[in-house]
């Protein structure tokens, strides 16, 4: 029997997908901010696996969010919030994934950043729970900790001035807009996103990390007063 006209989809193996993104990922952010690069993309992909052991959720939609999460932070693309999803969009059409595993990505990525919690978030599913911790545990930490600093650093911004307090910020244009010092970023996001894990391993590993910070901070208090 001939083939019907047109584009035949061919359906790969889960880990084939899996494996052509890293590497695309790998290679689009060869250059990025070592704060968002792609040993970030690598430490979260790691988490999701590790999470994926106690929580049930479909694997491949967490590891292709997981690697394509940060393709296009919009912090780095004039605050466009809508080029990583539709890049990580086009990419997984290129290799024929299934259109309802595209948009499910496209819309963990859309919904997933701290930023996006201060406004509405429409959709809720264990796929986008556990990529959504996987990328707070690496904001958290020892390495939570190296990597405020290199942004902070990267935007040129004070480490710490006393005159200027931590702010509660209410919506999305606050946190965005903010320029405060690389310590109030520890009050106004780090130290808060403890209580915000969303299952229960996640949960454990961040109060060890929640810990770490807050030893971190009562030593660069007291080094900032010459003790």
């Amino acid at each position: 029997m001939p083939e019907a006209a047109g584009k035949t989809t061919k359906i790969q193996p889960m880990q084939t997908y899996i494996d052509q993104t890293a590497d695309f990922v790998r290679q689009q952010l060869a250059n990025a901010e070592a704060g968002h690069d792609w040993w970030h993309i690598l430490r979260v992909w790691n988490n999701v696996k590790s999470l994926l052991e106690h929580e049930q959720a479909d694997r491949l939609t967490c590891e292709l969010a997981a690697l394509l999460h940060d393709i296009a932070d919009s912090k780095f693309h004039d605050g466009d919030e809508t080029l990583g999803p539709r890049i990580a969009g086009a990419f997984l059409q290129s290799i024929e994934v299934d259109p309802a595993v595209i948009h499910h990505v496209q819309n963990i990525i859309t919904y997933l950043s701290y930023k996006a919690s201060l406004g509405s978030v429409p959709i809720r599913s264990k796929e986008l729970e556990i990529v959504q911790d996987a990328d707070r545990l690496d904001a958290i930490g020892a390495i939570g900790i190296a990597r405020a600093f290199h942004y902070g650093g990267f935007k040129n911004r004070t480490l710490y001035d006393p005159n200027i307090q931590p702010v509660t910020h209410q919506n999305k244009e606050s946190y965005k807009n903010s320029t405060a010092p690389t310590i109030n970023h520890f009050y106004e996001k780090l130290l808060l996103l403890k209580d915000q894990m969303n299952t229960r391993a996640a949960k454990q590993i961040a109060e060890e990390r929640h810990a770490f910070m807050q030893q971190y901070l009562a030593q660069f208090y007291k080094e900032w007063d010459g003790h």
